[in-house]
């Protein structure tokens, strides 16, 4: 302790600032004092906090934090992600609650904004009361006294805590240090319910079919348009990555409506030619006697109708990609200059003599089986050889069943959004007659049943005509449920005989093929009763 001579010996301008001796003591222990109180209230906070729920929030801060502070008003804020509107607000000690004005009229949003403390001493004097140009809704209803914090975490700011008081100077300093401490507190317990929150929202969505799972609907590949993840679907995208930045000719297999196109773009699309032009070609719809025109293009005058120059796709493809889509459908006769353009890379416009060069990469696609067609003179061996270079079979849906429920909400999500409707969910069941039947008409079939569906769907939930797919699902494994050994056994038989056309022995004969000596496939047809037809 000073004594008085000391105190005489300290400068004059200390001992404006020194309490008197007798006071010093209790001033430190009553400093202390506060300090563990607050350091208390907060480890109170925190334990209460994560075991209580938000509902009983209020009850919790209003009876920790009136032991330390002066307020007849405590308000928690908290807004979403663009700061535009409320997702939670928690209320107490509101002697008007009812006069709720929009939050960009009230001091919780000045504080949110601008991510720093707010605090008034006396609304009828204060300057930062002034400075928020009258939007002060807490002051209005008679309060004169506000200290609000930001409710800030790592990632952004959640909203803000705000308190008040009908009596003027009713806060210090140290009040507004330890009102972000127990913001600091509710930020946590905030964050955490948020988070919690959106998990057991999407646990919902999952129980229920959601349409929105996963994230998984564009995500599921890194190919534009084409989704899934079946290991079928993988083999196909591994081999477009493996031709895509090479310059061969590509010939792509696959029934109808399995995305052939979509395949022949995609590898267009991871090319060095991706830049340039992709011009594309259906043989089968449009007539033979103006395919050649389409494809090489014609100077006025070439034929009748040909009123103008007109230039050809592989001209318009030059450093670019030309998709040459059922390409089965070419014409036998036109097939020897489609020949030449591929291994010469020339050719000429319809009347005109002169050569034309084009440097365009060609992808072909068809459903047919072009080997036949081949044997059968239907196709020239010379042209399918040069357009086989890399071959591609794409699966048909039935083959990869497990990409339908992706697709399915897939297709939902792209019709909602065109047709300004809203479908959160598909039936489980739904989604297992959609997963069970065989698609004949492969993704372009299931598109359409999905478009329709949307159409007639009036609530949240997709609705289908199920009996409709029930009474045609996956009829051949029905059919193969019946089968005897036998049956099958006979059945594979036919089928190699077909395409050998009966021929049994030599190294291209049906006994080959099946992995069986001549004598012992003989002996199999003879018991199972199969003869060459007369």
């Amino acid at each position: 302790m000073a004594t008085a001579n000391e105190l005489n010996a300290v400068p004059q301008s200390w001992t404006n600032i020194l309490p008197p001796t007798s006071e010093f003591p209790v001033q430190i222990v009553s400093r202390v004092d506060t300090l563990r109180g607050r350091y208390e209230t907060l480890s109170r906070l925190s334990k209460s906090l994560a075991i209580s729920t938000p509902d009983c929030w209020g009850d919790v801060l209003t009876s920790e934090l009136v032991r330390l502070m002066n307020f007849d008003f405590l308000d928690v804020v908290v807004l979403n992600e663009k700061g535009n509107g409320v997702v939670w607000s928690l209320r107490a000690n509101d002697r008007e609650n009812g006069n709720d004005l929009p939050i960009q009229e009230t001091l919780f949003w000045c504080v949110y904004h601008q991510r720093t403390p707010l605090w008034i001493s006396d609304s009828h004097s204060d300057h930062d009361c002034r400075a928020t140009n009258g939007r002060h809704e807490i002051l209005q209803s008679g309060y004169r006294s506000f200290c609000g914090v930001p409710l800030n975490t790592a990632n952004r700011c959640l909203g803000s805590l705000g308190i008040a008081s009908s009596s003027p100077n009713a806060f210090t300093p140290d009040d507004v240090e330890f009102l972000t401490q127990v913001a600091n507190q509710i930020s946590l317990a905030i964050e955490n319910w948020l988070a919690h929150r959106t998990i057991a929202d999407l646990q919902k969505k999952l129980t229920a079919g959601s349409v929105y799972e996963e994230d998984e609907l564009i995500e599921a590949t890194n190919f534009d348009g084409i989704i899934g993840k079946s290991s079928a679907l993988r083999k196909v995208l591994k081999q477009i990555e493996t031709v895509a930045p090479t310059n061969s000719n590509v010939l792509i297999f696959g029934e109808t409506g399995t995305g052939k196109e979509l395949v022949a773009r995609a590898i267009h699309h991871l090319s060095s030619r991706r830049s340039n032009a992709f011009v594309t070609v259906n043989c089968a719809a449009i007539p033979t006697g103006l395919l050649e025109s389409e494809l090489f293009g014609h100077e006025r005058g070439a034929f009748t109708g040909a009123i103008s120059q007109r230039i050809g796709r592989f001209e318009l493809a030059d450093k670019g990609t030309i998709f040459l889509d059922e390409i089965g459908e070419v014409p036998v006769e036109l097939q020897p200059k489609l020949l030449r353009v591929l291994q010469q890379r020339e050719f000429e416009r319809l009347g005109n003599g002169r050569t034309l060069r084009t440097d365009a990469r060609l992808i072909a696609a068809t459903n047919r089986d072009l080997k036949v067609m081949v044997e059968e003179q239907k196709f020239r061996s010379d042209l399918f050889y040069r357009l086989n270079v890399f071959p591609i079979q794409v699966p048909p849906l039935r083959e990869r069943s497990e990409d339908i429920p992706v697709l399915v909400r897939y297709f939902v999500q792209r019709f909602t959004r065109q047709m300004n409707k809203t479908i959160e969910t598909v039936p489980p069941e739904t989604m297992e007659a959609l997963s069970r039947y065989c698609w004949p008409g492969n993704i372009r079939e299931l598109e359409n049943v999905i478009e329709r569906a949307v159409i007639v769907s009036s609530g949240p939930t997709l609705k289908i005509a199920l009996q409709e797919l029930c009474n045609n699902a996956l009829p051949y494994e029905n059919e193969a449920a019946f089968q005897t050994l036998e049956d099958v056994e006979r059945a594979k038989i036919l089928a190699t005989l077909k395409q050998t056309k009966w021929v049994l022995a030599g190294p291209s004969g049906a006994a080959v093929r099946l992995g069986l000596n001549r004598s012992t496939l003989h002996f199999r047809m003879k018991k199972l009763g199969i003869a060459r037809p007369i």
